[in-house]
């Protein structure tokens, strides 16, 4: 989770980082006590990023409706957390007048957009816990025939037959399977579940044809219209669709 997820739960506050790399804490809402809240619970998670951090309190972005804020409270509120004030970003008078008072700096309103930061603890467990990118594997290509008792298996990706395929051998992808020759054997696309996976083939004689478990033998595809011709096999729920290429 970023910190713009974990400081976005409930709207009080964003921290973002400006242009020269100073934290901006922009307040969305006046409620010290529920800031005060937060800003524990971030510390918490990353007490190196809040340790003795450079600040800017933008207050410019504080809804009209919202009452006078104590400006004095919210930078002792700050420092308990480890946040030095700098300055602050105003355009309301009283907020203003309050940091003149303090004799705090005031910066004008910012128009540029700032970047969201994220202290390195979270980004470092953020970057631990992403699953690793699926491994893909070439295509596997057999150019010469397959005979009955072999067994052909492509795993991670595609098999293509370019040679006929004998009754009794047996084709098994993880992906697609395309017999680009008369196809006599098993076939069995999607091994591992892929119910995207299809079978083509350039002449259908198959002894089985199946894709993510869902099977027909060759007493069902030989009443197919289609049999002995070039097909593609698709899964639709939990039925083989038979269709002609």
């Amino acid at each position: 989770m970023s910190q713009a997820d974990l400081l976005n739960q409930d709207p009080v506050f964003q921290l973002k980082g400006s242009m020269l790399a100073i934290t901006v804490l922009e307040l969305a809402h006046n409620d010290l006590e529920r800031l005060e809240q937060q800003l524990a619970e971030k510390v918490a998670q990353a007490p190196n990023f809040f340790s003795n951090i450079p600040l800017v309190l933008a207050l410019d972005k504080l809804p009209a409706a919202e009452g006078v804020l104590d400006l004095a409270e919210l930078m002792a509120l700050c420092r308990r957390h480890g946040l030095r004030t700098l300055a602050i970003r105003a355009n309301r008078e009283e907020d203003i007048a309050a940091a003149q008072a303090l004799d705090i700096p005031v910066l004008p309103p910012s128009g540029a957009r700032e970047k969201l930061v994220e202290p390195v603890e979270i980004a470092a467990k953020r970057k631990a816990e992403k699953p690793p990118e699926p491994l893909v594997k070439p295509t596997k290509v057999i150019n010469t025939p397959v005979r009955g008792g072999m067994q052909v298996y492509a795993q991670g990706g595609d098999l293509i037959v370019l040679a006929p395929v004998s009754a009794g051998a047996e084709l098994l992808a993880d992906g697609n399977i395309h017999v680009y020759a008369p196809m006599r054997g098993r076939a069995l696309a999607g091994v591992k579940g892929d119910t995207k996976a299809r079978i083509f083939c350039q002449q259908m004689g198959a002894e089985m044809l199946s894709i993510a478990g869902q099977y027909k033998v060759a007493e069902d595809l030989r009443r197919d219209p289609l049999w002995g011709d070039a097909v593609q096999v698709c899964l639709t729920g939990d039925v083989l669709n038979i269709t002609r290429l």
